[in-house]
C-alpha cells in the first residue's frame, strides 16, 4: 500500500505536470508575473464555470474576505454575524477592520451556521452575515437570504471550502456556492479542492458597482496607474498561481467527483456504527447511492461520540494515517476573540463538536486499499 497522505498534492500534480510546467516556463520567458495573460484568462474561465458576472482574483482567501467587507463599506462598530465553529480567518478580518464580530452556534449535523441562532443575534447594529460553507457543503442559503432581506443585511459567503459545490434551493433551482449572496470569497490555498501552489484567492459577485469598487481595492485603490480613487490594499493573484489554477479548473468537477466517491466508501464502511456519525448531506442525497455536487468534501469529518476522539487521533497517527481536528478550540474561546458578551450556554453544539470531530484523509488520489485500511483502524479502535 502506498503511503497515505492527508492531501496528496504530488499525486495530483503528476496528472497535470506537463501543462503546469509548460505554462510556468512561458511565464518565466515572458516575465509577465503580475496581472499577466494567465490571470485574466483564469478570471474569465472561472466566471464561466461559476456562471457569475464578476470574478476578482486576489492574493489569498483571507484578503478576499477583508476586501468584500471593505467593498461593502462596512464601518468600525458595525456588527457582522458568523459561525463560532470555523477557521479564524473568517473572524480575523472582522477584527482587523474594527468591526464587531458576533459569533453564533452551528448545526450538529452539517456543522454550518444555525439560522435561528443567527436571527436571534441580529441587532440594529448588524450590517452583514458571513455564512461559512464548512467542509464542502453550503449553509442554508434559502433561509439566510430571506433573513438578510427581512433585516436589510449583506450576505458574504465564505466559500473557501466549497469551491465547485452547488446549492439546491427549495424552489428547485441550483447555483454554485459563493454566487448566491451579495458577494462571495474563496481561497486557493494548495490543499483546497481548487488549489494553487502558493497563496491565492478570489471574490465573486453579480453586482457591477460592487465589482468595480473591489477591482480598485485589490490594486491599491487604483483604476488608473498612480490615481488612487479608494483606499485599497496590495492583493493580486500572481501569474504562476493563475497558470496552476487554469490547469486544474477544467478538472475540478472530476476532482470533486473523486472526493464524493471516496466519501461514499467511507460512509458505507461506517454505516450502522453506534459511536461514529458520518457527514450529513443536506440536500438529501446519500453518498452510497448517487454522485452530487451538493457536497464536495473538502474534509470528510466524523463525530466520535463515545469520548475516544483523541485516542483515535493518536491511534491513527501511530499507524501512519494522518488526520485532523478541525477545530479544537471554538472562536469564542480563543484569546484573540474572547468577549464578555458570549455565554457558554449559547454554544452547546460547537462546544460538543470540538470534543468529537475528526477529519480523515480526503483527496483525489485515495484508493480502495487505503480507505479499507483507514476505516478498519477507526472501527476497531472506537469499538474496542
Amino acid at each position: 500500500m502506498k503511503k497515505i497522505q492527508m492531501v496528496d498534492l504530488k499525486g495530483q500534480y503528476e496528472g497535470i505536470k506537463t501543462e503546469v510546467n509548460d505554462a510556468i516556463s512561458e511565464i518565466l520567458d515572458s516575465s509577465a508575473f503580475i496581472n499577466g495573460p494567465h490571470v485574466h484568462a483564469f478570471q474569465n474561465e472561472l466566471e464561466e464555470y461559476l456562471d457569475v458576472k464578476h470574478v476578482i482574483p486576489c492574493a489569498n482567501g483571507t484578503d478576499a474576505l477583508q476586501i468584500c467587507m471593505m467593498g461593502l463599506g462596512l464601518k468600525p462598530g458595525d456588527e457582522v454575524i458568523t459561525a463560532d465553529f470555523t477557521f479564524a480567518a473568517t473572524v480575523e478580518v472582522i477584527g482587523l477592520l474594527q468591526l464587531t464580530p458576533v459569533l453564533v452556534d452551528v448545526e450538529p449535523d452539517t456543522f454550518n451556521i444555525d439560522v435561528k441562532a443567527m436571527e436571534k443575534a441580529i441587532t440594529p447594529k448588524t450590517k452583514a452575515i458571513v455564512p461559512v460553507h464548512l467542509f464542502g457543503q453550503c449553509a442554508d442559503m434559502d433561509e439566510i437570504m430571506a433573513l438578510a432581506k427581512k433585516h436589510n443585511l449583506y450576505v458574504i459567503e465564505d466559500n473557501a471550502q466549497a469551491i465547485g459545490g452547488s446549492y439546491f434551493s427549495k424552489d428547485g433551482s441550483k447555483q454554485k456556492a459563493g454566487t448566491i449572496g451579495h458577494v462571495g470569497a474563496t481561497s486557493f490555498f494548495p490543499s483546497k479542492n481548487l488549489g494553487c501552489y502558493g497563496d491565492g484567492g478570489a471574490i465573486f459577485t453579480n453586482d457591477d458597482d460592487l465589482a468595480h469598487t473591489i477591482r480598485g481595492i485589490v490594486n491599491h485603490g487604483m483604476y488608473k496607474r498612480y490615481y488612487h480613487d479608494v483606499v485599497g490594499v496590495n492583493s493580486r493573484l500572481d501569474s504562476i498561481q493563475a497558470a496552476v489554477l487554469r490547469a486544474k479548473l477544467p478538472k475540478l468537477d472530476f476532482y470533486n467527483q473523486k472526493r464524493w466517491e471516496a466519501a461514499s466508501k467511507y460512509s458505507k464502511a461506517f454505516k450502522g456504527q453506534e459511536h461514529i456519525i458520518s457527514p450529513k448531506i443536506s440536500c438529501g442525497c446519500e453518498t452510497d447511492k448517487s454522485v452530487c455536487d451538493c457536497h464536495v468534501f473538502h474534509q470528510y469529518t466524523l463525530r466520535i461520540t463515545n469520548g475516544k476522539r483523541d485516542g483515535l487521533a493518536q491511534h491513527l497517527n501511530d499507524n501512519n494515517v494522518p488526520c485532523g481536528v478541525y477545530y479544537p478550540v471554538p472562536l469564542h474561546k480563543q484569546k484573540a476573540y474572547a468577549d464578555d458578551r458570549y455565554n457558554e450556554e449559547d454554544f452547546p453544539v460547537t462546544n460538543q463538536l470540538v470534543e468529537e470531530v475528526i477529519s480523515l484523509p480526503m483527496h483525489t488520489e485515495l484508493d480502495d486499499e487505503q480507505i479499507d485500511f483507514i476505516t478498519k483502524l477507526v472501527i476497531d479502535f472506537v469499538n474496542k
